[in-house]
């Protein structure tokens, strides 16, 4: 009988992580903490910042609006507002395409 790993994946993610992830300063994170009510990260007892998945999925929205798509804050705001889901699903198909479009290029790389 073969032992299979548990793959013990992480809950929380600090700032600078997430500031890496999107390639951003923290300090913009902060901002957009400030801005948008969906941003809301615990905090330990010193205060840092600890964001889940589902943070950081909100914040990959509001960067895809703002950075990618070009709206101002009020703009972003009124979208996540009105079509919170459908921006989600078309980030999430977005992501997915990159990742194949990914593989596939490491296919290509790979052919002799």
């Amino acid at each position: 009988m073969a032992y299979k790993e548990k793959k013990i994946e992480k809950k929380y993610f600090s700032i600078g992580e997430v500031a890496t992830q999107l390639n951003v300063s923290t300090s913009l994170i902060r901002f957009w903490e400030n801005e948008f009510d969906s941003i809301k990260p615990k905090k330990n007892r010193k205060g840092n910042r600890q964001f889940t998945k589902e943070d950081i999925e909100n914040v990959k929205l509001i960067y895809h609006l703002v950075k990618e798509k070009g709206y101002t804050l009020q703009g972003a705001k009124e979208m996540l507002k009105n079509n919170h889901a459908s921006i989600h699903d078309r980030l999430k198909l977005i992501d997915s395409l990159k990742e194949i479009r990914s593989f596939m290029v490491e296919m290509k790389n790979s052919l002799p």
